[in-house]
Order: structure tokens, then sequence, then C-alpha cells
């Protein structure tokens, strides 16, 4: 009998669902919180020897690893930056969003460009003031913030095995 995953993103959670036949087509509702129609996930199988598994935490298309060895290349280039220079912070900005895959949000993007032209961070941030999260938007540790404000964590995995 087949095993099916589901994902809850309202509950960030993978619930496990028992067939007692091959069934494509049916999405359960959410067993926590009602929802219509959660969505069906790629399950991993067994195999013999060691395994590995990969992180559920995709961040917007975004695998942890691949996020980790971005910032780390980051933080490298930051340490030699002008942080005087808002064509450089933008340039770091523009490599992090292209390395991660992440949006910053369109609101950041106009601030990014307008550093690319050469304007004064401090001016820019007080005449968007308000359309900006953050005190320390234009560091390297304000952007990462930003960047990861909106990502969920990995999601939990429910080890109730429900019926389809």
């Amino acid at each position: 009998m087949p095993i099916y995953e589901f994902y809850c993103d309202n509950c960030n959670v993978v619930f496990n669902f028992l067939s007692n036949r091959i069934n494509t087509t049916s999405k359960p509702a959410c067993p926590r919180c009602g929802k219509l129609e959660i969505s069906r996930q790629m399950s991993t199988f067994a195999t013999i020897g060691r395994a590995v598994e990969a992180s559920d935490d995709m961040m917007a298309g975004m695998d942890e690893k691949r996020m980790e060895e971005a910032f780390g290349s980051l933080m490298q280039e930051a340490e030699g930056m002008n942080e005087e220079d808002p064509r450089q912070m933008a340039s770091l900005m523009r490599k992090f969003t292209e390395q991660t895959g992440m949006s910053l949000g369109d609101t950041m993007e106009e601030a990014i460009s307008r550093m690319e032209k050469g304007e004064d961070p401090d001016l820019i941030e007080k005449e968007m003031e308000g359309q900006l999260d953050g005190d320390d938007l234009f560091s390297f540790d304000g952007m990462k913030k930003k960047a990861l404000s909106g990502v969920k964590p990995a999601p939990d995995h429910d080890e109730k095995l429900y019926t389809l």
C-alpha cells in the first residue's frame, strides 16, 4: 500500500497519508488546520547503503548549502569593500541576489538601483522612510536579515500516518 506525502503551507508541516490503492489524484485536507487540497510532495525512497537526504527548506528555490556558500563568498568580498562607496555596496547586493536566487523585494531593488547610480544610501533611506524595514539595511547584516525575513524554516514532519 502506497504512502504519500503532502505539505501544508499554512502549518509548514509535511504529513504522511496511507492509501489502500495507487491514488495520484486525491488531495486531502490538512489534518491540523483543515486547509483544503494540500500539495503533494515528491517522497524519498529507501536505498541500500548510506543515503543522503536533500534539504527540505529550499528558500525560494535555494538550498541551505548554496546559501552558506554565497554568504561566505560575499563576506570575504565585503571585507575589502569601501563602505563609503554606494556603488560597491550596490554591487555586493546584486551579487548576493544573483548567487542566492533570492529577491530583496521591489522597494529594496529600487534602493539598490539608486545606489548603483551613486546616490547616497543615507539620503535614499531617508526618502524611502517607512517603505524599508530595519536600521542597517545597507550593511551586509541588514541585507542578510532582509533576505531571510520572508523565508520559512524547514517544514516539520508529522510522524502520524493518516488515511487518504
